[in-house]
């Protein structure tokens, strides 16, 4: 048997991505869904597991080690394509279980371009305007998908079976043609997004209470999709299993794409466990200091607060600023930042929304800050140097130091420079770069209309940095990850989001953050997690409050958190790493197998039979897998809890029996009341203080 991954993702990273590339932009869930859980399907499939997708020169050079099909029938396949004049390319993907990739060229095949549209238009009666490059390249790339499809089944001729699993309507027009043309293929379609919700919601619609009230049709037409979404909705509806990556996601589709979805595969991560609990701790801490570095250059001449009593917030993805939550938060943060005045709080906030914009350049002030706290850093470093010197000199003459010798005037020149270096009138700068849409930029908009301008007074400070983060940046010279350890709390209060990839990853790094009840995230951690702000995940409720509601929640979340010791947070944040698990690849893994099954059950319903298998359908809701293999069930956890106890006081009944018939034979039967009645307030006090610890320990025990 031989599974097919097939996905084209050309208008988000515009390289050869597929279950096939390295996406030089780091953001985006379908991405991260196709690398990570590469190695556990290798893991199950060995060289049956093929991904397909674009070719890309650069990226093919860089990513992809090129080498021959371990299945004479994929070969074959190949080369009947090449040999019609198509380029077809075959190799290893340099990722995590280094998955076999084919690649297929589009731009040597864009001469069929025209003969495929009107294999289209006969076969599904759709048509593609000519000027919508992505839908063309689409269905250049799905018409070589069939065709090699074709190829390979006439190869095989039935044995082994080859199941086809596509990733969004990009890749859903080689599902079409597929199953048009009776190719015995099992399929399988996901989508992470509908085409259509994606639109609706960034037009600030009231999308999840109209559901129901959309006039599908027209909406599509308005925004000049319609080719687009009947792309989707044919994939959908002609594959064998249709898949969705959350419950929300599937209410969206049955309702845009009028389908169900067979199975909803939630979105996992690789998970990497430190052998010691404290050693994600002491990433914190390191990478904290890095961010205090930028935050010392960056407010320079303003530096009023204290870095040690300063909380890093954050928010990052794609800049869709409404479907992404950040108008919510930046309203929020104006509320924020009232409340910690009002309290005459000592904690400052400093938040950046790492968002990609159209920039020309860095910021001069952006630069000179760092300019200017590296300066000052050498001018410490040269005193330091020359006051250590002569300090060591005088005690070993045996002398006490005259400090105010040890410095000469040359000294104090220097330090008096290097402080007036440091003065400056002007505000810190809200970005980091200089921004092509200065005045229609919607957060520097928002940010003029809250009024947080990185004032004295403020205590909330805002840091807008507009590009992806880098590790050769000058500015803040950190990679993602790293930056994300360094944080305090990420807030993601999205709107649309069917999965929310930023929020998992905190969680699998040990750092608290906030979600909604609109991401499939945040979903399911509430059916998992009975209360998830005690683990660090604090969840917005969007969907049945008003955004005034909504907001003065997301303002108490970050208000209570900013009241936390540093104690409560590093408890916090190996709570939320313990959480981890719930998004293991090994765990989530099983409802992709069960996709699978259930497409061979129905495409080849006399080999396959679901009933044969030994596999069922897992609700997330229910299950869960700890670190050890072993599965519990969430739901009952309380009940289990009940159960321990019951045994518990059987037990120490059954004891207390045994010795007071001992005691009665030993003592007599006067002196063993008198006896009882001294010990028994002791014995109660005692037993209900262990029970006090026993309950807890047992629930951290059971649930983490």
């Amino acid at each position: 048997m031989i599974l097919f991954c097939i996905s084209s993702l050309f208008l988000i990273y515009k390289c050869f991505i597929l279950c096939t590339t390295v996406c030089l932009c780091p953001v985006g869930g379908i991405y991260t869904v196709i690398q990570t859980k590469a190695k556990i399907t290798v893991d199950e499939w060995g060289e049956n597991y093929i991904m397909m997708g674009p070719y890309y020169e650069h990226n093919f050079k860089t990513q992809v080690e090129k080498c021959e099909p371990p299945n004479q029938a994929i070969k074959a396949a190949m080369d009947s394509l090449i040999n019609n004049g198509s380029q077809v390319h075959f190799g290893r993907w340099l990722i995590e279980g280094s998955p076999y990739v084919i690649l297929f060229d589009i731009g040597a095949a864009a001469w069929n371009l025209d003969r495929w549209k009107g294999d289209l238009w006969n076969e599904c009666s759709i048509g593609l305007p000519y000027h919508d490059r992505e839908a063309n390249d689409s269905l250049i790339f799905g018409s070589l998908v069939a065709w090699f499809f074709k190829e390979l089944t006439d190869q095989l001729q039935d044995k082994p079976n080859v199941i086809a699993h596509f990733h969004e309507w990009q890749a859903g027009t080689g599902l079409l043609l597929s199953r048009s043309r009776k190719i015995p293929l099992a399929t399988i379609f996901t989508t992470h997004a509908t085409l259509l919700g994606r639109y609706l919601c960034a037009g600030n619609a009231d999308f999840y209470n109209n559901l129901d009230k959309f006039n599908i049709d027209q909406e599509a037409g308005e925004r000049q999709i319609y080719h687009r979404y009947c792309l989707e909705r044919a994939a959908v509806h002609c594959a064998h299993v249709f898949t969705t990556v959350s419950q929300i996601t599937a209410v969206e589709a049955n309702h845009m794409l009028h389908r169900q979805a067979d199975v909803v595969t939630p979105n996992g991560l690789n998970v990497r466990k430190f052998s010691a609990m404290h050693e994600f701790q002491n990433l914190h801490s390191m990478n904290k200091a890095k961010i205090q570095e930028f935050v010392r250059g960056h407010f320079y001449g303003h530096l009023d607060f204290n870095l040690e009593k300063t909380l890093f917030f954050f928010i990052a993805g794609r800049y869709e600023f409404s479907n992404k939550g950040a108008d919510l938060f930046l309203e929020s943060l104006s509320r924020l930042n009232y409340l910690l005045r009002v309290h005459k709080s000592d904690v400052t906030v400093v938040v950046f929304f790492i968002m990609p914009a159209k920039t020309n350049n860095f910021n001069v002030e952006s630069l000179k800050g760092q300019a200017v706290r590296k300066q000052l850093w050498d001018t410490t470093q040269f005193v330091k140097e020359k006051f250590g010197k002569r300090l060591y000199e005088s005690l070993l003459r045996g002398e006490i130091p005259d400090m105010s010798k040890i410095l000469d005037r040359d000294d104090f020149t220097i330090m008096k420079r290097a402080i007036y270096a440091t003065q400056r009138h002007s505000l810190p700068p809200v970005t980091t770069h200089n921004m092509l849409d200065d005045s229609t930029d919607p957060i520097l908009s928002n940010i003029r209309r809250i009024g947080l301008f990185n004032g004295r007074n403020d205590r909330v400070k805002i840091v807008f940095h507009p590009e992806f983060l880098s590790s050769t940046s000058p500015l803040l010279p950190m990679d993602y990850e790293e930056f994300v350890r360094g944080c305090h709390l990420g807030v993601f209060p999205s709107y649309y989001e069917p999965w929310g990839y930023t929020p998992g990853e905190c969680t699998v790094m040990g750092i608290p953050s906030v979600t909604t009840n609109l991401s499939g995230f945040g979903c399911f951690m509430e059916e998992h997690v009975s209360d998830p702000s005690e683990y660090g995940i604090y969840i917005v409720d969007r969907r049945f409050r008003s955004a005034d509601e909504s907001c003065n929640q997301l303002t108490q979340f970050m208000f209570s958190f900013c009241q936390q010791s540093r104690r409560q947070r590093i408890i916090q944040r190996n709570r939320t790493e313990r959480l981890s698990d719930l998004l293991d690849w090994r765990y989530l893994g099983r409802f992709y197998m069960y996709a699978r099954h259930l497409a061979l059950s129905r495409s080849f319903p006399s080999k396959f039979k679901m009933d044969h298998l030994n596999i069922a359908p897992v609700s997330p809701a229910n299950t869960h897998t700890l670190s050890d293999g072993r599965e519990i069930n969430i739901k009952l956890i309380q009940f289990k809890i009940l159960y321990i106890y019951i045994y518990i006081y059987i037990y120490i009944i059954c004891m207390c029996v045994c010795v007071c018939t001992l005691l009665v034979k030993i003592l007599g039967s006067e002196r063993f009341f008198m006896f009882f009645f001294y010990r028994s307030f002791l014995c109660s006090s005692r037993l209900h203080l262990f029970d006090q610890k026993y309950r807890k320990n047992l629930t951290c025990e059971i649930l983490l």
